[in-house]
């Protein structure tokens, strides 16, 4: 029975295989036959012209600021609605150099644990760093 099933098995996977090549074959579209490619052109030039010997150009500072401008736009008014938020929020109430503060190594926001407040309070020297490695 088992000899029979995989027969069976073999003589239709064989005839079924051999559908796609004994029918006719139908023409299928050739995709680069249906548009015509464009010819290349050469970019227009724009005239620019080279900087003039003598005029100073834009310094670090002008083109730092001129890119954050045209990045994220000048400084927006605020509606009525977000001054009122912040207001309620206690903008004016924040103490000057805070955030200074909060990343300082001595201030305690949250337990650090001894091993980091080792590595905070290393500094740079090469002598801290070898003396704080395990095994030497």
């Amino acid at each position: 029975m088992r000899k029979a099933l995989t027969v069976l098995v073999l003589a239709v996977a064989v005839t079924t295989s051999g559908c796609g090549t004994l029918g006719s074959r139908a023409r299928t579209p050739d995709e680069f036959a249906v548009a015509r490619n464009a010819p290349l052109i050469i970019p227009p030039d724009f005239n620019l012209t080279p900087p003039v010997a003598g005029t100073s150009g834009l310094s670090a500072a002008e083109a730092q600021q001129q890119a954050i401008d045209t990045l994220f736009g000048g400084p927006a008014p605020r509606s009525p609605g977000e001054m009122s938020l912040l207001d309620a929020a206690g903008r004016g109430d924040a103490q000057v150099g805070i955030r200074s503060q909060v990343w300082d190594p001595d201030t305690r926001v949250v337990d650090k644990g001894q091993e980091t407040l080792q590595i905070l309070s290393a500094g740079n020297s090469s002598s801290n760093i070898a003396s704080a490695q395990p095994g030497q």
